[in-house]
This record gives structure tokens, sequence and C-alpha cells, in this order.
């Protein structure tokens, strides 16, 4: 159901969902990236270990990944402009208030607010979206976001090394708090409707809960493997999660209609595929933007512009691969971004101290359009097979793959520089550590990888 408060005509509606939910997307990952760069200056400013700066990025995840479905399932019933709109507010608030973090430790606290607001713009965005765009006309929508996604990612490496290394890693978020301001007045002057699909149903706090703390188990303890604690934390997340599932059978307006995952053969595999896909590369910005700046001795400009060349192929791509599926199957045109993906991380496993940049150049290249050509027909494919009611939810499952396999590839980086570097932090004396666990890691994604091309596959068949 939708609600007018002004006439407006479908071309202008279109043109600015498009442009909002574009600049939106901008955002997170923009910083995200920028934020790898500037992980040596808050290392330094903060005196942190290499443990520690893995929590600057996993804190947002985290929390990003408890409430992105319960956001998306909230914005069905109360309205998608309305969380997306409160979302855009906290992510500005939260940039600010980073700008005066006085520790590692309330900067992590502040990227967990900020993770949250993540939630509430990924949650929402692409049901707005599919809202919006009709059958023939979404994949090519949606590649458009996607590569709004890729155009901050291609920015923060650049932009965010420029400013870390003249301004100081703060200016990022000072940088950013404009940007939102600037999205938050464009949703409110250029869309005047509201879409409430699920209007008058209850909202299921009860599974939320139990959904949110069987989600921050699992990350939290994933994140502290190979200790005692990370497997307590993930068995505790384990029974959660199918006392989650029995719940969720059992009620009537559930947060996650589980009959979305038993019924829907593309739903369920187009999900799981994104999940092994994020798992496996997520990490790899983390482990590269290390290499470049300790082993390669690069200043975080110039590891910067190295880095740009993987988002910048996803970015020129993903327009491209949304149009094309909308006219053939997305899951073979996605099956075939994962397996170039997974060639680049074959590659990296050989990846050493000596090995020229324009071979890592290459080899982001060929992984940046493994991922240009999977995303958006892959998103096209999870949010075309749904009902409207279903919507939210669909851009929630979405957000939340992403979030968890980005997650999941912290907790495998994180891990790693656990078992070969302790809490030491990173100086010359274990370098050697740090070539180690980053091997170990590409050799662990390229597995995962392999494995989500199956996964891909497993789509029978087209939905528009």
């Amino acid at each position: 159901m939708q609600e007018n408060t002004h006439i407006i005509d479908e071309k202008t509606l279109k043109r600015s969902v498009l442009l909002v939910t574009a600049f939106a997307a901008f955002l997170t990952p923009f910083l995200g990236s920028a934020i790898n760069l500037a992980l040596p200056a808050i290392a330094k400013d903060f005196n942190t270990t290499a443990i520690e700066l893995g929590w600057i990025a996993s804190s947002f995840i985290l929390s990003a990944a408890m409430f992105l479905l319960p956001f998306g399932r909230l914005a069905d019933i109360v309205g998608r402009k309305k969380i997306f709109t409160y979302g855009i507010s906290l992510f500005s608030l939260s940039s600010f208030l980073i700008i005066f973090s006085w520790n590692i430790g309330s900067l992590i606290i502040f990227r967990i607010i900020q993770g949250i607001a993540g939630a509430m713009i990924f949650g929402t965005s692409l049901a707005i979206l599919t809202s919006v765009f009709g059958p023939g006309e979404r994949g090519k929508a949606m590649g458009i976001n996607i590569t709004a996604v890729y155009t901050g990612l291609s920015g923060g490496p650049v932009i965010g090394g420029l400013l870390t290394q003249h301004f100081g890693w703060r200016s990022i978020f000072v940088f950013l708090v404009p940007f939102g301001i600037a999205s938050l007045y464009l949703i409110i002057k250029k869309i005047q409707i509201e879409w409430v699909e699920a209007k008058g149903e209850k909202f299921d706090w009860k599974g939320s809960v139990i959904y949110g703390i069987s989600m921050a188990s699992f990350m939290y303890g994933f994140s502290k493997l190979p200790s005692a604690q990370g497997w307590i934390f993930l068995g505790s997340a384990l029974i959660l999660g199918l006392i989650f599932l029995f719940f969720e059978k059992g009620i009537s307006n559930p947060v996650f209609d589980i009959r979305l995952i038993l019924y829907n053969r593309v739903f369920a595999f187009s999900g799981i595929a994104a999940l092994i896909h994020y798992s496996a590369t997520s990490a790899t910005g983390f482990f590269i933007s290390l290499y470049l700046q300790y082993i390669k001795g690069m200043d975080a400009r110039t590891a910067g512009f190295v880095m740009i060349s993987q988002p910048v192929m996803m970015a020129l791509l993903s327009p491209l691969a949304g149009k094309l599926s909308d006219k053939y199957n997305p899951g073979i045109i996605a099956s075939y971004g994962m397996g170039l993906t997974a060639t680049g991380l074959i590659m990296l496993c050989f990846v050493n101290e000596t090995s020229p940049i324009y071979l890592i150049i290459g080899l982001l290249i060929i992984m940046g359009v493994g991922f240009g050509l999977f995303s958006s027909p892959n998103s096209n494919a999870i949010m075309s097979s749904v009902e409207k009611k279903y919507l939210g939810v669909a851009s929630g499952v979405v957000g939340t793959m992403r979030m968890a396999g980005q997650m999941l590839s912290m907790g495998i980086a994180m891990m790693l520089l656990a078992v070969y570097l302790g809490k030491e932090a990173i100086t010359p004396a274990t370098y050697p550590g740090l070539i180690s666990g980053m091997r170990t890691g590409f050799i662990i994604f390229s597995l995962l990888c392999i494995l989500g091309i199956f996964a891909s596959l497993a789509r029978n068949r087209r939905l528009n």
C-alpha cells in the first residue's frame, strides 16, 4: 500500500528514488574503504593492537547484521521512507560524534551506533527501489544503485588516503557529514510518498530479540576463535538460531517468514550465494591495505590509488550486469562473476613480500570484474522472487547476507591475525606472521568462493 502526501508523476518519482537511494548507497562503502586506509594512522594515534584495529570494521558490521532483518520488517509495517530517513539521520550524527573519539573504545562504540544506522538504510533501500521499478527495469535500477556503492568503494581509498595523510583520519568523518545532510534533504524534499505494504500487521519483537542475540553471539564467537570462549558463543548462537526458526514457524506475523527459504528456491540459493561471496571477499581489502602500507611501505594515498582498481571495475560493470539480468537468467550471470572472483583469490594465495605491485593491481581488477558481474544480478534475483509485502524483509536479507558475510570474512581475518601475530602490534619483526596469515586467509576465501559457485548455479529458474 502506498500513502501519497503529494501528487507526483511516475517519471519524477523514479528519478528521485534512484538519486536518493544511490546517494545513500555511496556513504557506507565509502566510509568502510576509507577506514581501511586510515588503520595505521588510527593505530598510531590510539596505540592499538592488530586485533583492536579489526574491531573498528567489525563493530559496524556486527551491529548492522543484528538489526538489518528487524528494520526491514519494521519498514514494511510503519513505512520504508520513514525508517530510511531515520537511518540517514543517525548515520550523519554518529559520523559527527566519531570526530571527537578520545580512545579506541569510544571509536568502536560510535561505530556500533553507525552500524545500527546502516541497518536502517540497507534494510529499506532495495525495497524502495523494487517498489518503484517493475520487472524489466529493476535490474538496471539496481545496477545503478550498486554502481553508487562501488563508487563509494572507489572514492574511499583515494579520498580517504588523501584526507588521512594531509588532515588526519578524523577528517574522513568530517568529510562525510555534509553528504549525510544532503542525502537527508533530498529524501525529505524529493520523495513525497510512503510505502507501507504490511500496514496494520504486528511487529515480532520476541523474534527480533532472539534473532539479534543469536546473530551477535555468532559474530562475536567467530571473531574469538580458536579460543574456548569463541566456541561457547558459537554453540549458544546455534541453539538460539534453532529456537528462532521454531518460534518464527509458529506465529502469524514473523519477523522472517521461514517459507521464503523452505519453498522459494531462487530466494534461498541467491541468499546463500551472497553470503558466501561476501564471506570470501570482504576481508581482502583489509589484508591488502595492511600489506601495501606495512610490507610495501606505501603511504595511505599511494595505497589508495592501488586499491581503487577493484571498485572501479565494479562500478563500471554493475549497470551492464544489472541490465543483462533483466533479459537473461541472473543466476547464470552471477555465477560467471563468482568464478572470476575465485580466480583472482586463488592467484592472491601466491603473493609474497617481493610480489610486484602490477600483479596486485591485475588481481584486484579480475576480482572487481567478478564482483561487478555478481552483485546486481544476484540482488535482482532475490528482490524479484518475493511478494510486495515481503520487500522490506527481502531487502533486509540482502543486507544481512552482505553484513554477515563481511563479519565472517573479518572474523576469519582476525582469527588468523590472532594465530599468527597474537596480541603483538604489526612491526617489522611480525611481518612474516602477517604475510602467512594473509596467505592462509586467501586460501580459505578461495575455497569458499568455489563453493559459492555451486550455490549460485543451484537456482533453477528465472523470476521476474
